[in-house]
């Protein structure tokens, strides 16, 4: 008889080993060499911002997700290796009626996630309105509704600290662009609940000293009697890990660099979190910022010099360490290969863990169905349209790794002449291949555009013309549609090229090469826009039907 391995986790739903180890294979990124290595980064893709919490031997990643919906990805892993996106904790981004539309760089935050008293904590601080909270008993579960820990324009990078005696501690950091002041970072007593912030703030670190500026991002611990903020300093590309410590909760802190670019490629390296495993181990992830790719996600081995931290190599003992390109991967009981999921054959009425909308999601967004599609309607473009950075209805992904081809099978179903959905790479810069409907006939467009946030005008290009794959007379709302297949593949620093096909064997090379580029705080991304020109009256809305989306080296 059989015997299929089956993995135990609860979150992987008990898939067989063999499955798993399948789809980890045909991953375009893989960072678990086999052997008990590993290679940095442990996840290419923009989880901005992580920070991670151990509870047993299951470990918990969040990230920021800025105006992106669902937002608070929650990420599990066995060994601090492979990681798997199994749920979000924020269903929408409050206030509701503000994120309705596109609203980029702003809402989620450089978040912070906890385990206290049997629940799991995430607070995150929205630059425009304050620092929130959200908890759970079960971080693959329902997540409470936020709570607005404290009210406030600037504050960012939330963390707490549960002390010893009960008591319950906030630290901070401020987004210069909406305080007008940065490079401190801020402490303030909550109440036993960590529900709201109950005591004045003091300042507790200072990097206005021309040396450590930009101090942001703090993580806040307690260890042998110390407290510790471990933080980023110097700037998200350039800049270095620091440690603070004191025996008082408010300080006076003092404060050593503990880790630092070096001679590594590594540049950054920037915000992240310690974490230590059951077995006594501490390690250290943080993210890399690598343009297009957003800040991808590194994980480091940490060690304990005098009290202080090191994190990553340290070989010539100074107590600053460097990142690590390949390292031994964390002693655990157990390990699975898994992979942040990137394909999708839409199979399901529930909407893959690799996208997210561009906004809080609204129903004639579209719509999941049980037949193998997902359903995107036509969304009506302003009156005074410039380009797509006013669409809030895209459905998208992060880029999975540094090279890969994205391939997806659409049919655009038009009821009225210039409705169009195809696939797009969207960023400050972005290139969308289109399929618009021209009286009865379908164009295949690429729209390019550059600085897009500063109101650049697209550029677009006939490519070529199909007649409708189908037709239907009904008398009150006539449709014309047409099935193609669409491509891009990215190569090394997001150059992208697209290609369509009529058959799905044979592709095209089509539209000028384009050149990604990250978004607002965010990484580029890639998946499907479909919209139509402003009409008044409204016209009935056309939509795409998606039949599967394959992501391949």
């Amino acid at each position: 008889m059989l015997r299929v391995a089956m993995c135990g986790c609860l979150l992987c739903g008990g898939i067989p080993l063999a499955a798993q180890t399948q789809e980890y294979l045909s991953a375009v990124w893989s960072p678990d060499l086999g052997n008990g290595m590993y290679k940095n980064p442990v996840i290419h893709a923009d989880y901005s911002d992580p920070d991670v919490c151990a509870v047993g031997n299951d470990f918990y990643l969040t990230a920021s997700s800025f105006s992106c919906v669902p937002g608070l990805p929650i990420l599990h892993s066995k060994d601090l290796v492979n990681w798997k996106v199994v749920n979000y904790a924020l269903k929408e981004l409050v206030p509701t009626d503000f994120y309705a539309t596109v609203q980029h760089g702003k809402g989620v935050w450089a978040p912070s996630i906890r385990y206290h008293n049997g629940e799991y904590y995430i607070y995150w601080g929205d630059p425009d309105f304050g620092v929130y909270m959200v908890k759970a008993e079960d971080p693959a579960g329902e997540w409470s509704d936020p709570v607005l820990v404290k009210a406030a324009k600037g504050i960012i990078d939330p963390c707490p600290l549960w002390d010893d005696d009960g008591k319950c501690y906030l630290a901070y950091a401020w987004a210069g662009s909406r305080a007008q002041i940065n490079s401190v970072l801020c402490v303030a007593e909550m109440n036993a609940e960590g529900t709201k912030v109950v005591g004045p703030s003091r300042i507790v670190y200072d990097g206005n000293d021309d040396v450590n500026h930009t101090a942001e991002g703090p993580k806040f611990y307690k260890r042998n009697g110390y407290y510790y903020l471990m933080f980023p300093a110097g700037g998200v590309q350039m800049g270095w890990q620091m440690a603070a410590r004191s025996r008082n909760v408010y300080g006076p802190y003092e404060a050593r660099r503990v880790m630092e670019q070096g001679d590594t490629p590594v540049n950054g390296p920037h915000q992240g979190g310690w974490v230590q495993t059951a077995s006594g181990e501490d390690w250290f992830v943080h993210f890399q910022d690598k343009g297009c790719y957003g800040r991808v996600t590194w994980l480091e081995p940490m060690t304990w010099k005098d009290d202080w931290p090191v994190v990553g190599e340290d070989k010539d003992g100074d107590g600053c360490g460097n990142p690590v390109l390949t390292y031994r991967k964390p002693s655990v009981p157990s390990s699975v290969r898994v992979n942040p999921a990137e394909s999708d054959e839409f199979d399901t009425t529930e909407l893959g863990l690799q996208w997210q909308w561009h906004s809080n999601y609204q129903d004639l967004y579209g719509f999941t169905t049980p037949y193998g599609f997902i359903r995107l309607y036509s969304w009506p473009l302003s009156e005074k349209y410039i380009n797509l950075w006013e669409a809030s209805n895209m459905l998208l992904q992060k880029f999975p790794a540094e090279t890969f081809t994205a391939t997806t099978k659409v049919t655009m179903v038009s009821k009225e002449d210039g409705q169009e959905g195809g696939l797009i790479v969207m960023g400050w810069d972005y290139a969308a291949l289109t399929v618009r409907r021209e009286g009865d006939r379908f164009i295949l467009i690429q729209r390019v555009c550059k600085d897009a946030e500063q109101g650049g005008k697209e550029s677009v290009e006939k490519l070529a013309g199909f007649e409708p794959s189908e037709r239907q007379t009904i008398i009150y709302s006539p449709t014309v549609s047409r099935s193609v297949y669409l491509r891009v593949q990215v190569a090394e620093e997001g150059m992208c090229r697209f290609a369509y096909s009529l058959d799905g064997q044979t592709f095209t090379p089509c539209g000028k090469p384009f050149k990604a580029r990250q978004g607002k705080w965010i990484g580029a991304k890639v998946g499907f826009v479909c919209v139509e020109p402003h009409a008044e009256p409204a016209v009935n809305r056309g939509w795409m039907d998606v039949d599967w989306f394959r992501v391949t080296p």
